[in-house]
């Protein structure tokens, strides 16, 4: 982005940006319209592309926006001194909430994954993927040191493993595909069993990291 979109008022910023992950999310990068997007933040075509030299800046930017609140969030968590479980049921309660009402933003990281645009792909997985990857390694490695969490677990893969529970929930409390699926393995109305679904999902995690020695 510009400096000149630095420097507006930050309601403007994130009207702009919201304007930018609906159309984003809803068709596509390549479908995108740009000109829709500025109609619906209430400015000129001139002026988007004076704040963002090109879609491509523009589609980063709103993936940066929705890290900076995810990261917000996962900081708060992960500042507390609770042990590697607690920590992980807040993270589900955060990830059930924050998907039903961002449902877009999470869209907008189920269409990332689809782009054939190689240099884009690389970009996004860098801004969303690289926060995240640290984050749960290093809860892991804390759990091992403090015996909370089994020793012969690489935290690294457990990290993905276990980033890959959070991006599947998250997907199947927002996107359509991923929501019918989950209603076909689970229940028609396990979406209104929020408890049922922490329960179950936390005894998968603990069965997987608990210490056995």
């Amino acid at each position: 982005m510009t400096e000149l979109f630095e420097r507006i008022p930050e309601e403007k910023k994130e009207r702009i940006l919201q304007a930018a992950i609906n159309e984003f999310a809803n068709n596509g990068y390549e479908n995108a319209n740009t000109n829709l997007i500025a109609k619906k933040a209430n400015i000129s075509v001139g002026s988007l592309y004076k704040y963002f030299t090109s879609k491509e800046e523009l589609f980063q930017e709103t993936v940066n926006f929705g890290v900076s609140g995810l990261k917000a969030i996962l900081d708060e968590i992960m500042l507390t001194e609770e042990d590697i479980f607690i920590k992980i049921e807040k993270m589900l309660r955060t990830i059930q909430k924050h998907s039903r009402d961002n449902s877009n933003l999470i869209r907008l990281y189920n269409v990332m994954s689809a782009q054939s645009n190689s240099r884009l792909i690389l970009q996004a997985v860098e801004s969303v993927e690289s926060l995240t990857a640290q984050m749960y390694s290093s809860l892991i490695e804390k759990a091992q040191k403090e015996n909370e969490a089994r020793l012969d677990c690489d935290p690294k893969m457990f990290a993905f493993l276990l980033d890959n529970i959070f991006m599947m929930l998250q997907f199947s409390y927002s996107c359509d595909y991923y929501s019918e699926r989950f209603r076909l393995y689970v229940s028609d109305d396990i979406f209104n069993r929020d408890d049922f679904v922490i329960e179950q999902t936390m005894k998968f995690i603990r069965a997987a990291f608990l210490n056995k020695d």
